[in-house]
């Protein structure tokens, strides 16, 4: 049972949470009582930070170390023109403070590194992969699963973009048993070689937030083992299963229990020797 502390206030700006079944006082104090990290505060992080901030939820960390840049505001709605050379978790936390007087904002401008994951993970209950490298990717598949702390993964280029969920707390599998390593150097464009739709990312970010609320109330149909894929080109959206890996080096049978020993560089691959040490 939910302890329920809504005020006055709370009662009417949440009231369309309120009345609905699948939500309700408990769903929406559930929210409140909920922190997630968001890494990134850039396109996918962006409306997916002013959502969770709207929709009521707690305690938002935010993950950067970039500035605003003018080549960002094409896409990345949380700054704006005056942002320009601002840390952009201090733009984001701007907004946020503005937007939503319930939430608490943790910004953390720092890189999210192998040294630091652990660490940064560890004081949330979700989080929110806004990242655009293969390298931080992988190691938040790592450090998560390790952890029991679920993860919603979310990528975008050019017209596409897809979102899957990664839920340690259950049987479903990771993003190594969808992608097990990171393709070669240059074999994928980034978004600032090969461009992205400006509203793609609103999309994508979107569906990401989405699937965090319903971790954290425990409704609808995550998308743990399923990879949704979006292209706004021609309006369609693909589903697609992957399952388990046995053998899979992080949630196997014989998966590691440490990441000491990894190299999030390149393929971001794992020896068949495993990674060891503590």
């Amino acid at each position: 049972m939910v302890a329920l502390d809504l005020d006055a206030t709370q009662l009417d700006r949440y009231s369309r949470h309120l009345i609905m079944d699948a939500v309700g006082p408990e769903g929406q104090q559930q929210l409140l009582d909920s922190r997630v990290l968001c890494v990134g505060a850039g396109g996918l992080g962006s409306p997916a930070i002013e959502y969770l901030a709207a929709a009521g939820v707690g305690t938002l960390g935010i993950v950067d170390d970039d500035v605003v840049e003018r080549s960002n505001l094409q896409r990345q709605v949380l700054h704006t023109e005056a942002d320009i050379g601002t840390p952009k978790v201090e733009s984001a936390a701007a907004f946020v403070e503005a937007q939503a007087p319930d939430v608490t904002v943790e910004p953390i401008e720092r890189r999210l590194t192998k040294a630091n994951a652990h660490e940064l993970v560890a004081s949330y209950d979700i989080v929110l992969d806004g990242s655009d490298n293969f390298p931080t990717r992988f190691l938040l598949n790592d450090v998560c699963w390790l952890r029991e702390t679920p993860l919603v993964h979310g990528a975008v280029l050019r017209f596409e973009g897809q979102v899957t969920t990664i839920d340690p707390r259950g049987d479903g599998p990771c993003y190594r048993c969808l992608f097990p390593s990171a393709p070669p150097a240059g074999a994928v464009p980034g978004c600032a070689t090969a461009g992205v739709l400006g509203v793609l990312p609103g999309t994508i970010g979107c569906f990401q937030a989405t699937e965090v609320c319903k971790l954290i109330m425990e409704i609808g149909d995550p998308l743990v083992g399923r990879l949704l894929s979006y292209n706004a080109s021609g309006m369609t959206t693909d589903t697609v299963a992957y399952a388990a890996n046995p053998d899979c080096p992080i949630c196997g049978t014989n998966g590691i229990d440490s990441i000491a020993g990894i190299d999030y560089t390149e393929t971001c691959s794992i020896d068949d020797h495993r990674a060891g040490g503590s």
